[in-house]
């Protein structure tokens, strides 16, 4: 690719971003939506969450974990603890570290 297609792509790229990170700017009045896909979008959140930290948890190298003795299991499950315990976000951070540091350097999960 010369050098002029490179500029090109990178302009071209940077107006799309533009154009579509600014597309709520642009009516004059608020879109409205359907009922149902207002109460949807509540979840999309939460939805995008999962889908990263479930194949973290789940998976390794592609593939799901075929053992329990994984440090990462116990790790979430203490971690998804103290969450519902407490609703404290920075001590369900360390919770998981917590555990999961241990297992993982000291019995080499």
């Amino acid at each position: 690719m010369s050098s002029w297609e490179t500029a090109v792509t990178i302009v071209g790229l940077a107006l799309i971003t533009v154009f579509t990170r600014s597309f709520f700017l642009y009516p004059d009045q608020d879109l409205s939506m359907p009922g149902w896909l207002r109460r949807g979008l509540r979840y999309a959140p939460l939805a995008a969450l999962v889908a990263v930290i479930a194949p973290e948890v789940l998976m390794t190298q592609g593939h799901l974990i075929e053992t329990l003795k994984d440090a990462r299991l116990p790790a979430t499950v203490a971690a998804g603890a103290y969450y519902f315990w407490r609703r404290d976000i920075l001590g369900t951070i360390v919770t998981g570290m917590a555990v999961l540091l241990p297992l993982r350097l000291g019995l080499g999960w």
